[in-house]
């Protein structure tokens, strides 16, 4: 017989109350206490983008895992409105995490993951897909800068973005919510980057992204 996870997670989040609910929600990843369905939908007053590329069209070879070099991305918050920038390489699994001091407009992000791209092998600069967020409106400024196109997710669809999104939850165990990244350096993020690049995954037949991404660039 095989249990769900779903029917295993679903007492800890339902069924407890009081200083067991809180005793329980400790040992969970995430750290939260109420669980999100997937369907439901977040109204955050973000505006609606122009000229994207819906993620139906991204290349089947970035669907399928095939062929390595297609990313995804996200921010990820921090305390007084601080963000970090976080690419995921399909394949492996390999992260980057991109340092970005003060303004966090479009213009700013797309610079800051244009500089980080252009230095990856040329091979591994094949897609990059985002979400809904206003954050990336300079996509075709980061396009033109890289030569990276870019994919959208349906809205409020993280699982189209699965591997940057269990990737931010494993960010979350160094720098939670409280965080400030304001504070932090590019070698502070390159010395996290690296600790989950060694990290075995379960997904990767208990490689790590660095062992994965030597063997699909190989």
């Amino acid at each position: 017989m095989r249990v769900p996870h779903e029917t295993i997670y679903l007492p800890l989040f339902v069924r407890s109350r009081g200083a067991l609910r809180q005793e329980l929600a400790r040992y969970l990843r995430t750290g939260r206490a109420r669980r999100r369905p997937r369907g439901l939908s977040v109204r955050n007053g973000q505006g609606q983008l122009r000229g994207t590329v819906h993620i139906s069209a991204r290349p089947a070879e970035a669907s399928d895992r095939a062929v390595p070099g297609h990313g995804e991305g996200d921010l990820v918050s921090g305390t007084r409105s601080s963000t970090v920038a976080t690419v995921v390489e399909r394949t492996s699994r390999f992260v980057m995490l991109v340092h970005r001091p003060g303004s966090h407009t479009a213009g700013v992000v797309a610079d800051a993951l244009a500089d980080a791209i252009t230095s990856l092998p040329r091979q591994l600069r094949r897609s990059l897909t985002w979400d809904q967020g206003k954050q990336m409106a300079g996509h075709a400024r980061f396009s033109v800068a890289t030569g990276v196109p870019v994919y959208f997710c349906d809205p409020h669809s993280p699982w189209q973005r699965g591997s940057n999104q269990n990737t931010n939850g494993l960010l979350r165990q160094y720098f939670p919510r409280s965080t400030d990244f304001r504070a932090l350096t590019q070698r502070d993020l390159d010395h996290v980057a690296a600790e989950l690049n060694g990290r075995p995954r379960q997904t990767l037949g208990w490689k790590s992204p660095c062992q994965a991404l030597d063997e699909a660039l190989r």
